[in-house]
């Protein structure tokens, strides 16, 4: 590992800061005219700063999340706990150079994704050129039948794409993961901004910053251009309801899109065509981004338990009277399995190398990459293909010999339910602790929205691992966020 060759702090906020052997977001040098100067004075800033005052301005923001309910859910054993995610007001720095490789990657990774997604449901040529396991496909637990044969509109199932991106020590970009799903967490990227634009404006004013205010016009552009062809078509945002972990970034979404919250009471399919009950009556409704689970869409085609969903809609689906974003079957494309196989996905389909490599995975359902893994569980991150949320994971170097022990017997019963990879050494920020300004480790999550063409919301989710030495930075693991700063150039 190598020592980053950082901006040595002199006096004030950030004397005594030490990122250590790890690449810092704020003080590793950037090239000359990439951001530099901008981020220079942004540090000089930082060290006016008194430590009290800051804790002040500190406690604001998170009074004001409260204040605001900008909060998730934890999911325990016994209840359920509605939180803020905690925000550390210092703030994330990108520089255009570094936001330019970042962009081009995503976007990159999300055409493959919506390639071999059109693939896998029609021709399936990339399972029968042996590039990606055909068993690891059609086998996979979100692989939908349904889907088979069926066309979307502008050949985009991935409309909304969390890509997760990590720094290691000698500040490359890598992917961590992809959510293809229902991916959340944009509704913290714009508060952070706007937290920070009402309780720092004496940093904000410091730079030109990309702005992020306009992800929800977007969006909505997005699902009205893969709507049927109607004038003026009718969006709505569907989600599964009040006790959804992520109700507050629902309501948020549809406010800034300007759209209908609904839930599946109201809404109803006649004649394979999809209307909201509205007090004036039936209104036909053309695109949904939905924020519920394949499994519960419709209890006539998949759960019939299911209680969240919509009978009929996905006849209405089938039809082409109605869109969905994201598409019915999307969560095969961020199965950490096939993810090891995402440079594969892009060259077979872009003829392309990797913008953003991935990080170096290993598949525990092949022997040699088991055998590895169990013989280097000391060493590696464990992960479950199917779970999210940093849940059922094994990060070795931190782990001690009975959770290892353990966790072998849970490897060894179910090989094919795990991926390994290096820890990687992730890059660290300057943080607001209880015992002043210390590093803590960030990840990053950009969001692209695809429907013609992909554009990628400036910046993204900067998650922070609050605890010292943890890895693990997700809200429901107790990480923490920041805003997420890219220089215009």
């Amino acid at each position: 590992m190598s020592q980053p060759n950082t901006i040595p702090p002199t006096t004030g906020l950030l004397s005594g800061y030490d990122p250590g052997n790890f690449f810092c977001e704020l003080t590793s040098p950037r090239p000359q005219g990439d951001g530099a100067a901008d981020q220079k004075a942004l540090i000089e800033r930082l060290h006016g700063l008194d430590l009290t005052h800051l804790r002040q301005r500190a406690q604001e923001a998170e009074n004001e999340l409260h204040n605001l309910g900008i909060t998730f859910t934890v999911y325990t054993e016994r209840n359920a706990i509605d939180r803020i995610l905690p925000f550390d007001v210092i703030p994330r720095v990108l520089t255009p150079g570094e936001w330019q490789n970042l962009e081009e990657g995503v976007v990159q990774r999300v055409a493959a994704i919506n390639l071999f997604l059109e693939d896998i449901y029609h021709d399936q040529k990339i399972l029968k050129d042996g590039v990606v396991p055909t068993d690891l496909v059609l086998g996979n637990i979100n692989y939908r039948d349904f889907m088979v044969g069926m066309d979307v509109p502008c050949g985009t199932y991935a409309h909304i794409c969390g890509i997760d991106v990590v720094r290691d020590e000698q500040g490359t970009f890598c992917v961590l993961e992809d959510n293809a799903r229902t991916p959340s967490g944009v509704s913290y990227v714009i508060e952070n901004r706007n937290l920070m634009l009402r309780a720092f404006p004496d940093l904000t004013e410091l730079t030109r910053l990309h702005p992020v205010d306009n992800y929800g016009m977007m969006l909505r552009s997005a699902m009205q251009e893969i709507a049927p062809p109607v004038d003026d078509p009718q969006v709505v945002l569907l989600s599964p309801g009040i006790y959804n972990s992520a109700y507050f970034e629902h309501v948020f979404l549809a406010r800034e899109m300007g759209v209908p919250l609904v839930e599946a009471s109201d809404l109803v399919v006649d004649n394979e065509r999809v209307y909201m009950r509205t007090t004036a009556g039936l209104a036909a409704v053309h695109s949904i981004y939905r924020r519920i689970d394949d499994a519960f869409l419709d209890p006539q085609v998949f759960r019939k338990d299911s209680l969240i969903g919509v009978p009929g809609l996905m006849q209405a689906y089938r039809k082409g009277n109605v869109a969905l974003a994201n598409a019915v079957g999307t969560g095969v494309a961020d199965d950490k399995a096939v993810y090891a196989y995402m440079p594969r996905i892009i060259k077979y389909y872009l003829d392309q190398d990797p913008i953003l490599p991935n990080v170096e995975t290993h598949i525990c359902r092949e022997a040699d990459a088991l055998q590895y893994t169990l013989d280097n569980l000391d060493q590696l991150v464990v992960k479950p293909v199917g779970e999210s949320g940093g849940y059922g994971l094994l990060v070795g170097p931190k782990s001690t010999k009975e959770e290892i022990d353990a966790f072998r017997l849970q490897l060894r019963a179910n090989p094919s339910n795990y991926i390994s990879q290096p820890m990687v050494s992730l890059s660290v920020a300057p943080t607001l602790t209880d015992r002043g300004i210390a590093p803590r480790h960030v990840d990053l999550r950009p969001f692209a929205i695809t429907g013609k063409k992909t554009w990628v919301l400036p910046g993204g989710l900067s998650r922070v691992a609050l605890r010292e030495g943890s890895i693990v930075v997700n809200s429901s693991q107790g990480g923490g966020s920041k805003d997420t700063w890219v220089i215009e150039a």
